[in-house]
């Protein structure tokens, strides 16, 4: 493209976008300037425009900032316990009725058309935006494109995930369905009232009120509706909830509870697994999965599909049964019956990765030393507790962390 033509281009573009150039709050970066050029072919055979690219990118610099928040989520480095408490506080709780309220037109359209219930989409959008509310603060709300060239770019473990994701944004910005001064979102790219990634957008975003634009960050009707459409793809059963509390029998095993393995519930109250409060299964030819976050201490759960279709829209089992619960809450339903743990302090990162060096030290564990309970983590603590005769729940906590240090 000749130069002066590439100049009136760029300054229509910039109009067209309804965008203005962002203002860079950091130092010039060469590194950053040539992996943007570098990103070009990409986006070209993407079907990215000269000028779109162009225009989405004058002025960006890499945010310090998201780099921080990429190295913390909460869903994954807090106890499950802790996280599902705040986040479903009372608060919450209540404007997510007023909420259902509100918008009961609305949602009865979404619900007959989607088949999801009312209550999942609703306790979404509180989880992912407190109702839209994030998305005024502006100590929360970012560029997208300058988060997602930010991991693409300074972020190895994301770099990927940034590329696809920067790709999609920049075709929401070519098709028009949102300026570039509009186009905002989390650390991550995560937009609007329901925090859509950018390729989630693409795939299930709709245009819910007819006005010829998916906007999820202006138009409640189309964020509500796009977040039914997405749970209904992924294959949410109509009429069946995401998971029920349970009761455990006193001797029952809890390596049952880390199997993974799905049983029909009647094959789990077989095992003398039953409903709190004396309450039934409505169908016990229902597959599910038992989860005991917080071990024999907490409250444990049998998980139906659609709690794994809830996952889809975050890969954090804390994630899933938040939404679950605070669905339950808004259709009025009370409290967990059996209490979180909350007496037993979370391991700190730094104590976290004590745990690993004292079970890999007792020849328990390989993995690496990176304070992450996950799966090979918690197999060697059930290694562990079933050595020295302890619940082998697989939970690795203070006492725990306390016993593996007096030997």
């Amino acid at each position: 493209m000749r130069p002066l033509f590439r100049l009136f281009a760029t300054i229509f573009l910039s109009f067209s976008l309804a965008g203005v150039a962002l203002v860079s709050t950091g130092h010039a970066d060469a590194g950053f300037d040539r992996w943007v050029q570098s990103f070009w072919p990409t986006a070209k055979a993407a079907g990215i425009s000269r000028g779109v690219f162009e225009a989405a990118f004058r002025g960006v610099t890499p945010d310090p900032e998201v780099l921080q928040k990429a190295n913390y989520q909460p869903e994954f480095s807090i106890p499950t316990w802790q996280y599902v408490v705040t986040r479903v506080s009372e608060k919450r709780v209540l404007a997510g009725r007023d909420m259902i309220q509100r918008y009961k037109p609305l949602l009865d359209q979404i619900e007959r058309r989607y088949g999801v219930d009312r209550h999942i989409v609703v306790a979404i959008w509180g989880m992912e935006s407190t109702y839209g509310d994030i998305l005024d603060d502006p100590t929360v709300v970012k560029s997208v494109v300058r988060s997602l060239a930010t991991l693409a770019y300074a972020d190895k473990r994301r770099a990927k995930f940034g590329r696809q994701q920067l790709v999609a944004a920049l075709k929401i910005l070519q098709r028009g369905d949102i300026g570039l001064a509009g186009l905002t979102g989390s650390w991550a790219g995560a937009m609007g009232h329901t925090q859509f990634i950018p390729t989630t957008y693409e795939a299930y975003a709709v245009d819910f009120d007819g006005d010829g634009r998916r906007d999820i960050w202006n138009s409640i009707p189309d964020a509500l509706a796009s977040t039914a459409n997405y749970l209904h793809k992924a294959g949410w059963v109509t009429g069946s909830t995401w998971g029920y509390e349970v009761a455990l029998p006193a001797r029952f095993d809890m390596r049952l509870s880390k199997d993974g393995k799905s049983r029909r519930i009647r094959e789990w109250m077989n095992l003398g697994v039953a409903r709190v409060a004396g309450r039934s299964f409505p169908r016990s030819g229902d597959k599910a999965v038992l989860v005991a976050p917080a071990g024999r201490d907490g409250p444990a759960f049998l998980m139906l599909r659609n709690h794994y279709v809830i996952k889809r829209y975050n890969n954090s089992t804390a994630y899933s049964l938040a939404v679950g619960h605070l669905a339950d809450r808004l259709m009025g339903a009370g409290d967990f019956v059996h209490p979180w743990p909350n007496g037993e302090r979370p391991l700190t990162q730094a104590e976290a990765e004590e745990l690993q060096r004292h079970l890999a030290e007792a020849g328990y564990y390989d993995g690496e030393i990176d304070g992450k309970l996950g799966p090979a983590s918690r197999d060697a603590i059930r290694a562990y507790q079933s050595g020295r005769g302890m619940t082998a729940d697989g939970f690795g906590g203070i006492r725990l962390l306390e016993t593996l240090r007096s030997g």
